[in-house]
């Protein structure tokens, strides 16, 4: 296996080459999306959505990539970091 592609990594949401990935519940867990449809993000976009989005509003509104693109309170944030090449933010949950 090639080594450079074992560490290359797609964000499904910023669409960016990032190290690393985590796994984000397209419908939260605590909101019945346990074994529901997941998503690969970079921390920052994984971070982000929970920082600007609540659960009730991830599970009832944006419960796909498509419809995370669209919302409102994502854009200025996917305008930012589409042109960046930051991997980590601070985890700002709860903030």
């Amino acid at each position: 296996m090639d080594a450079t592609k074992a560490t290359e990594n797609c964000c499904a949401l910023c669409e960016r080459e990032v190290q690393h990935t985590s796994r984000h519940h397209l419908i939260p867990r605590e909101e019945g999306g346990r074994h529901g449809p997941t998503a690969d993000l970079c921390q920052p976009c994984h971070s982000s959505i929970h920082l600007l989005l609540d659960n009730k509003e991830l599970a009832r509104q944006y419960h796909t990539i498509e419809a995370l693109r669209t919302a409102e309170k994502l854009q200025k944030y996917l305008h930012w970091i589409r042109r960046s090449r930051v991997e980590r933010i601070s985890n700002r949950r709860g903030k």
